[in-house]
């Protein structure tokens, strides 16, 4: 009888430990959103404030949900990301039908498709702004026609000024890369090869050093990015995929951020780039601007 309540004891332990990690960590492909969690979370932003003074959840490699191990980043959908309250998604897409990839694995959409979806977003959540970052990774140019079809359509932003918030509620804010200059500029605190991770202590000083430099950097005329992502280096470690490093760095992500949180000063992070990043994370991250 003893060993069977105790086997019970321990079953409801790891249960709740399972749900607690689901908080900061999440692999699973459908959404299941609390009860009464506030989709709309920028509505009570202030108007007035620029888009680059706020802390905003987004995810690295924002479509990577097909490839196997060692090429997903994400498990929700970009519908269910967005709802989740991430803000800030990135894409890398190819060919001049602009298929999304993600390294050599394709991930069976378009652009135009994930465009659609962010515009229905936003459509029903008019109070809230996305911002997209487009990679373009093939050796031909992104296609000029979609180009003048972008700077025509008054459901984005493609300036390069950085628009208050009240001027892009509702809209798509493009991010500039080297291969699309359609949008805001931003910075970026990793250095090239952040990204790869051979020891997960290393990579949360990483992080630490780089959000400690956004900090510095966050400020009304300047866009910030950093990442909580990485992959295992030398390339194949099965027990450094994307999703096993962020199954421990969201965790440690989430406690280091509220070490801050903790401090009276108000704080800024710019846009925080992270793989599979559960609601608590989310959370806590919005929370700055607050």
């Amino acid at each position: 009888m003893e060993m069977g309540v105790a086997v019970k004891v321990l079953g409801v332990f790891m249960l709740l430990l399972h749900n607690s990690v689901q908080q900061v960590f999440n692999d699973k492909a459908r959404l299941l959103l609390p009860a009464d969690y506030n989709i709309a979370w920028m509505r009570t932003l202030d108007d007035n404030k620029l888009i680059s003074a706020i802390s905003i959840p987004g995810t690295h490699a924002s479509l990577a949900v097909h490839g196997g191990p060692e090429a997903e980043c994400q498990s929700w959908s970009v519908e269910s990301q967005l709802k989740a309250g991430i803000r800030y998604l990135e894409l890398s897409v190819s060919g001049r039908d602009l298929k999304v990839v993600h390294g050599l694995f394709p991930q069976y959409t378009r652009f135009s498709k994930v465009l659609n979806t962010v515009k229905k977003f936003l459509s029903i959540h008019t109070s809230e702004v996305v911002l997209v970052r487009v990679k373009h990774v093939s050796w031909d140019r992104f296609p000029v026609k979609v180009l003048n079809q972008l700077k025509n359509d008054p459901d984005c932003w493609v300036s390069d000024k950085i628009p208050q918030i009240k001027d892009v509620r509702g809209k798509i804010v493009f991010v500039q890369t080297n291969d699309f200059k359609l949008g805001i500029s931003l910075i970026e605190t990793d250095d090239k090869n952040d990204y790869k991770v051979s020891h997960i202590g290393v990579k949360e000083a990483k992080i630490a050093k780089h959000l400690n430099e956004a900090l510095k950097d966050c400020k009304a005329d300047l866009a910030v990015l950093s990442y909580s992502s990485g992959t295992g280096w030398p390339v194949l470690r099965l027990d450094l995929t994307p999703k096993v490093v962020a199954k421990k760095i969201n965790r440690w992500l989430y406690d280091y951020l509220g070490g801050i949180s903790s401090l009276k000063s108000k704080r800024c992070f710019g846009i925080l780039a992270m793989d599979f990043p559960g609601f608590a994370l989310i959370q806590r991250i919005i929370g700055f601007n607050y």
